[in-house]
């Protein structure tokens, strides 16, 4: 891992949750290209419980950027199943975003699959958002052709109907 991405622990919960309800709900999250508010109404992804259940999960983990002292820029969480890795929470800040700190944590998070054992990285990704599939795939992606369904939860109510791509990357 570089210098600036560690792996997170229980302290970074409250900053996780920041970090990906501002880059992904909101206002403030249109800065950035990975924004939802199009399609997701509201201004919460994600809250302290979930991300503390997320990590408290056999197997799963945070990876973090941060420069020095200052808030965190980005973060994944990462399962491991067996032979495979699940990636997901994936941000980066709106005002980083095409910075490349997405690709380096992209790369640390392959790099942990491979030391764990894995062949084969795979996220769930919502069907419509074609630039963000697109970004994956030019980082050697796959969509599967699998769709599931995208339930309404406490994560705001859907502008739209809403289904998630699974991709996938043999490592």
């Amino acid at each position: 891992m570089g210098n600036r991405i560690r792996l997170g622990n229980a302290a970074d919960i409250p900053g996780i949750v920041a970090l990906l309800n501002r880059s992904y709900r909101g206002e403030e999250s249109r800065k950035g290209w990975t924004t939802e508010a199009d399609l997701i109404a509201g201004d919460i992804r994600t809250n302290e419980a979930d991300v503390t259940a997320v990590m408290n999960e056999a197997g799963s983990f945070f990876l973090c950027y941060q420069h020095e002292e200052a808030q965190l820029i980005g973060c994944v969480n990462l399962k491991i199943q067996e032979k495979r890795m699940y990636l997901g929470m994936f941000s980066v800040v709106p005002e980083q975003q095409g910075n490349g700190i997405g690709g380096q944590l992209l790369q640390a998070a392959e790099e942990q699959a491979r030391q764990a054992g894995c062949d084969t990285i795979y996220m769930y990704v919502i069907s419509v958002r074609g630039e963000l599939i697109n970004w994956y795939q030019r980082k050697g992606f796959h969509d599967t052709g699998t769709r599931v369904p995208f339930e309404e939860n406490f994560t705001g109510k859907h502008l739209q109907p809403l289904e998630f791509a699974i991709l996938e990357k043999d490592l």
